[in-house]
């Protein structure tokens, strides 16, 4: 599994308000409600879903990715929230998001695609769309709006369009309220459409020495970053992207991360685990996360995580757990 920022996980517990138990909503992830907000501290992407979903149970979170994403300040972000704001464009802004990222997340990748003039601003997050998710990256493309009107000379940047690929909740005029434009639900893509006026605005802020300082400094961080996943931790990535195809081959997983079989059995060996190991922790950690989200069956869960046939997922998920599939949906909810 990846990590996400602790900022994000932060910001969704205080946009829920005083409704719910926030300082232990926080501790259950390990953070200290009483700790300053730090944008390099992780937390696993499973705990934040999990955490999200915990709210949904409690609260209306028709809204709750809206107000956390509005909330967002680019000083939150360190260096990468520098850079964005000194970027002497919100184009050049946005290339920098889809560049450095990976500083403040292991499971999402950002990219720009140009259409007719205007530029898609996608987000690209792997996995099955439990609730959890769902809210993320609802609550990320938020939050890439806020920041492009923070930059913004006018304050007033609207996309033209946002599309979103889960469907729409009961209702979607606070979204469209929020954007400014249209909100397409089961959409084929997660992503903001940009007119291209907007993105070769000026942002108010901007400062082509300094931009060009940060980013030999976040081209530094992005290295260190880098080199410290294990290789357990990217092969997890590779293993749960691809269960939804049929459980994955150690050779193809190998291959995606540009090893062979033998080398991919011998570091994860170094690590005290092996292929067959990681697989089974990726399956359970992912099976446990969507049997958590009312949307999917068992027999879809089944599928999603690698198995031909429900009874073989009983089997396996009783095995891991102690307890069959239904038990473990029905004592969570």
């Amino acid at each position: 599994m990846g990590t996400v920022t602790s900022l994000f996980l932060r910001k969704m517990v205080a946009a829920a308000g005083t409704a719910v138990d926030q300082a232990g909503l926080l501790r259950s992830v390990g953070l200290d409600p009483a700790g300053a907000a730090d944008p390099k501290l992780m937390v696993k992407d499973t705990a934040y879903y999990g955490l999200l979903e915990r709210l949904a149970a409690e609260i209306d979170v028709t809204d709750l990715p809206l107000r956390a994403g509005a909330s967002m300040r680019l000083d939150d972000y360190g260096a990468l929230g520098l850079a964005f704001k000194t970027a002497t464009t919100l184009g050049g802004s946005y290339r920098r998001v889809t560049r450095y990222a990976r500083l403040w997340t292991s499971v999402v990748e950002y990219s720009l695609e140009p259409e007719g003039g205007n530029t898609w601003f996608h987000l690209h997050r792997a996995g099955a769309r439990r609730l959890g998710l769902r809210l993320s990256n609802e609550a990320t493309l938020a939050s890439a709006t806020a920041i492009a009107r923070e930059v913004s000379a006018t304050g007033t940047f609207c996309p033209l369009e946002v599309h979103i690929q889960h469907a729409a909740p009961p209702t979607s005029t606070l979204h469209e309220a929020y954007f400014g434009c249209p909100v397409v639900f089961g959409s084929d893509r997660d992503a903001l459409l940009i007119a291209a006026d907007s993105m070769a605005s000026a942002n108010r802020l901007g400062d082509r020495g300094i931009t060009r300082f940060l980013e030999q400094h976040l081209e530094q961080e992005l290295s260190e970053v880098s080199d410290n996943r294990s290789v357990a931790e990217r092969t997890r990535d590779v293993i749960a992207d691809a269960l939804s195809e049929g459980l994955p081959r150690m050779e193809e997983v190998a291959g995606r991360l540009g090893l062979s079989g033998r080398s991919l059995h011998r570091r994860l060996a170094e690590e005290g685990l092996s292929f067959k190991l990681v697989t089974d922790d990726t399956r359970r950690d992912l099976a446990q996360g969507l049997l958590r989200d009312q949307q999917y069956s068992i027999a879809e869960i089944a599928y999603l995580t690698g198995f031909s046939e429900q009874s073989a997922f009983n089997r396996a998920f009783k095995r891991w757990t102690g307890a069959t599939p239904a038990s473990y949906r029905n004592g969570r909810l």
